[in-house]
Order: structure tokens, then sequence, then C-alpha cells
């Protein structure tokens, strides 16, 4: 009965306690949303919302956890950092996994700096009180300057990076990631008497010191080199890009000169085929005509459809194809203008084409089929080809310079899955297919 009373009383002083914490909570969540609005300029957040406050929360919790030098916490931390960082992600995985580490390193040494460094220090002055207050400000501040002095130079979305460069971020990064593993956990080895051995305590101490903003300063380095990489691919993607276009439209002016020359010596082809019938030489005049049709400037170059990239892209591969022995039968239907990153398109089109192709070559039937079209707010492509013996388990290419053509099917479902869409890839029979299909923003 007594308790049921003083139940008011009891809600009173936990609303009171709630209170006057909540200055606190809310600057908490400040550094919870400055560092969510950094990490998620690196790393693809899943779209839901549910996951984008669920990370938020857990930046929140992450940066204000206590983390001094030979404590376990970073381990713990770690443990669930790492793994919920991976759920509320997608993309590439060694890319998502990279961009992780890279920012746990950037957390956990401001951690290690307050609680290791300035909280005894101020407790030496008999403090404690103002490191309680001030330490509640710090971290805010800290993401908070750092979050505003990048914004104007934060990537407008999540930067996509080749799987090569991934793999060389995610090695750079494992360099500070040991580093403050070395320096936070090494000293736990000697817990029992780090403090009672004041020699060791001093060069641990110093250690600290020199590696922490070391673990920090290489992180904010590598989301720099990140921004350069993905800045250099897209340089490398154009200039391709472009060296297709052009020799594309060589293509069509040398076509153009030749129904030029065609034209005017068309009076001389027409006398010599009147002078071959009249004296009655009809193999020879057959024989002639025969030439002629099968002058490139009577075939002309084909335009697949309206998009120049395309058509640059898939020119290129038929002519290819075409000196190879093999037959490129293309339908194509795709709009001038199309929502989608003609670095995207040329990727999913020159990679699937170069993969048919170097199946092909191998297969009896030497036919690659490719329809592609855009309509009804999607892009649909499917290619379609033989092939003779196993498939390598990715579809990736199995010429010696791999950095000159495809990057098989990881690749493929790299950019299918970024753009929100799906790719299929069906094998049996000796006949290989691929369909993919990608919303279009209308």
């Amino acid at each position: 009965m007594e308790s049921v009373l003083n139940f008011p009383e009891r809600l009173a002083e936990f609303a009171a306690l709630s209170l006057a914490n909540l200055p606190w909570f809310l600057l908490g969540l400040a550094s919870g949303w400055f560092l969510f609005r950094l990490l998620s300029a690196f790393l693809p957040v899943k779209p839901r919302r549910g996951w984008r406050i669920g990370l938020a929360f857990l930046l929140t919790i992450v940066s204000g956890q206590i983390i001094w030098l030979g404590d376990t916490n970073l381990l713990f931390t770690l443990l669930a950092f790492v793994p919920l960082l991976m759920l509320a992600s997608r993309g590439n995985r060694v890319g998502r996994l990279a961009v992780t580490v890279i920012f746990f390193c950037l957390i956990m040494p401001i951690s290690a700096v307050l609680d290791t460094y300035y909280a005894p220090a101020m407790a030496h002055f008999g403090l404690d009180n103002v490191f309680y207050i001030t330490d509640k400000f710090i971290r805010p501040g800290v993401w908070g300057l750092l979050y505003l002095g990048t914004r104007k130079h934060l990537p407008e979305k999540p930067p996509q990076l080749s799987p090569r460069f991934w793999r060389l971020v995610l090695l750079l990064a494992a360099m500070p990631f040991s580093s403050l593993l070395a320096v936070v956990l090494l000293p736990i080895l000697q817990l029992d008497y780090i403090y009672e051995d004041f020699i060791f305590h001093g060069l641990i101490m110093n250690l600290g010191v020199a590696v922490l903003p070391f673990v920090f300063l290489t992180s904010l380095a590598l989301l720099y080199a990140i921004r350069v990489l993905e800045e250099h691919e897209r340089l490398e993607e154009a200039d391709k890009l472009a060296s297709l276009r052009e020799s594309y439209y060589q293509g069509l002016r040398r076509e153009e000169r030749q129904v030029r020359t065609l034209r005017h010596d068309l009076r001389n082809h027409l006398t010599a085929l009147r002078g071959l019938v009249e004296l009655g030489e009809d193999e020879r005049a057959l024989q002639y005509i025969d030439q002629l049709a099968d002058s490139s400037a009577l075939r002309g170059g084909k335009r697949l459809c309206e998009n120049d990239a395309a058509n640059a892209v898939l020119s290129a591969k038929a002519e290819a194809m075409g000196r190879t022995g093999l037959t490129a039968d293309f339908a194509v239907s795709l709009p001038k203008a199309l929502p989608l990153a003609e670095v995207d398109l040329c990727a999913l089109l020159g990679n699937a084409a170069d993969n048919a192709m170097e199946a092909a070559e191998r297969a009896e039937d030497k036919t690659v089929l490719l329809r592609c079209r855009a309509e009804k707010g999607l892009f649909m492509l499917r290619v379609e080809n033989a092939y003779a013996g196993e498939l390598a388990p990715d579809l990736a290419t199995t010429k010696e310079d791999k950095s000159s053509h495809g990057f098989g099917l990881a690749g493929m479902r790299e950019i299918a899955e970024r753009l929100g869409g799906s790719l299929e890839a069906r094998a049996g029979g000796g006949r290989f297919q691929l369909i993919v299909c990608l919303p279009l923003p209308l």
C-alpha cells in the first residue's frame, strides 16, 4: 500500500531526472546526427527510414562511448559497430567494409583522447564536474565542426569505386585500424601493473599521444582519397566514352566519304556494266554487280538507336564481333535523352557485349543476340549467346589484360543493385542469358 502511495513521488523524481538529463541527451543526439551526415555521404545507407534512425542512434551511442588505453570497450564497440553498419548499408561489400573501418578509426581516437588524457588531467586539479560538462560539449563540437567544415566538399551521393579500388582503400585502412587496436588493446596484457609500473605507463601514454592523432588524420586522408579515386575513375570512363564516340563518328565520316566517291563514280560503273551486257558478258556483269553490292559504302553504318552513347558502344562492339567472325544480332530502342548516367549505361552494354563475345568465340553458334529498350519507366537489357566448356563463377574475363575487358557479372550486378534494379543470369544447355531491368526516374 505504501509503495502505491509513493508511486506519484517516484514518477515525479524520474520525470525531474529525465528533464535534467535532457540537454545532455540532445547533445549526444547532435553528435550522432553530425556523424550520420558525414557517414551517409560515403556509405550508401538503405532507404528505409528505420535504418537511418537506427544508424543515427548507433552513432550517438558509439560517439559517447568511454574508451581509454587498456580498455576492452573498444573491442566490444567494434563487434557491434561493423555488423550493424554492414546491415544498414547496401552496395559493394568490400567498399562498405572499407568505409565502416575508416569511420571506426575516425570516431574512436576522439573518445580515447578525451577519456585517457583530458579526464585524468581535469581530475588531477579536482575539476571532475567541469570535465563532465565540457566533455558533453566537446564531442558534438568536434563532429559539428568537421561536418560544417567539409559540407561543401562532401560527395552528393556515396562514391562508387571499382572493386580493385575498394580493395586498395580497405588495404590502406588496415594501417590506422591496426594502429588503433594496438595502442588501445595491447596494454591489456599488462593491465595488472600498468599503473604501478610508471615507466611502462609513461611509454603507453606517450605512444597514445603519437598514435591516436595519426589514426584520426589518416582516416580523414582516406576519405579524401576515396573522393580522388572516384574522380579519377569518372575521368577515365569519360575518356573511354569519348574515344568510343570519336571512333564512331570517324566511322560515319569515312562511310560518308565512300558514298560521295561511289556517287561520283556511278556513271563510270554504269558505263562499264552496259559495255559488259552489250558484249554478252553476263557472268562478268553479275560479278561486277556483286562487287558493288559488297561495297561498305552501300552497306553503310547502321544506327542502332537515337542514344549517341549506346550507339558508340554497340557500334564498336558490332564491328569487333564482325572482325572475329561473330554475328551481332542487335535490336536497340533507346531515346536520345535517357535518365541514366552514360558511364553506367556504357558499362552495362559494353561489358555485357564483351562477355558474350568472349564466350561465343569458343562456341559453335557464333551469334550474339542483344535486345535493349527503354519504355514505361523501365530500362531492359537482354543478352543471349552460346558457350562451350565451363563458365567462370563470376563470368570474369579470361583475357590477360583484364583492365581493358569485361569485369564480369559482379560489376554489372553492383550497378543494377545501386540503381535499384535487378540482374538475372541463366546458364544451361550451352546457352547463356543475361537480363537486366532498371527503374528509370520519370
